[in-house]
């Protein structure tokens, strides 16, 4: 008995995989991301991998060099301090769209997000959490109907993300788990004040939050770890 032919991923699929693991932390900053092995992984060819690897240089997520090939991106202090200043920027102005035409039901989500972050990080399960951290965010970007800036501010969690898993401080006792990241309390503050529908200390909480965040970032040495990408990415083929 045959079996349909699974069918190929299309290159915004692909794209989203490889975002989604720098976001989850499956993919540290410096990792070479080969064009052979993603084609594997992906069950595609490298040809396909090329244009993916084009557009999240554009953004900043990877880094192209002649020669050298391609590696997830590893932000200097400079570039850490940009993407936290346009963050607070960016992120008020969404937020005060968002709050202007969220219903409960957008609420309840965000709310669900905290939720899910303080049961993975009572879990020890960072990964997850500071994915969650993230789509609080997002959420808010996703739903402020302001597509240009929602885009902008999806690169950069994305490159917020590389910052602190290069930057971030790390747990004494597990150096392998990430200790920072957006606290829930501070989540949970903004939250309140959406309820409120107090735009003036929601867009004040939400800056001192991001100033925080800022402020856990400590430049130094850093080391990076080479994961198997077939292994990696390879349920997705």
């Amino acid at each position: 008995m045959s079996t349909a032919p699974v069918p190929a991923l299309s290159d915004s699929e692909i794209y989203e995989r490889i975002v989604s693991a720098i976001l989850d932390h499956r993919l540290q900053p410096g990792t070479k991301l080969v064009e052979d092995k993603l084609g594997t992984a992906f069950g595609v060819s490298r040809t396909r991998i090329r244009p993916v690897l084009v557009r999240l240089a554009n953004e900043q997520i990877v880094t192209l060099t002649p020669n050298r090939g391609a590696c997830v991106a590893q932000p200097t202090e400079q570039e850490a301090r940009e993407v936290f200043e346009a963050r607070r920027l960016v992120e008020p102005l969404l937020l005060e769209r968002f709050m202007a035409i969220a219903t409960p039901a957008d609420i309840a989500v965000l709310a669900h997000f905290i939720a899910e972050e303080e049961a993975a990080r009572a879990k020890g399960d960072m990964r997850y959490a500071i994915r969650m951290s993230g789509d609080f965010h997002l959420m808010i970007a996703e739903r402020a109907g302001q597509q240009t800036l929602g885009r902008i501010l999806r690169e950069l969690v994305s490159r917020t993300s590389l910052i602190l898993m290069t930057w971030g401080p790390v747990s004494q006792t597990d150096p392998n788990s990430w200790a920072g990241g957006c606290g829930c309390r501070e989540h949970r503050s903004v939250l309140d004040a959406i309820r409120l529908r107090d735009v003036e200390a929601a867009t004040r909480l939400m800056r001192e939050h991001l100033a925080h965040l800022e402020a856990q970032v400590h430049f130094g040495a850093v080391a990076t770890t080479s994961p198997d990408l077939i292994a990696l990415f390879g349920q997705a083929a």
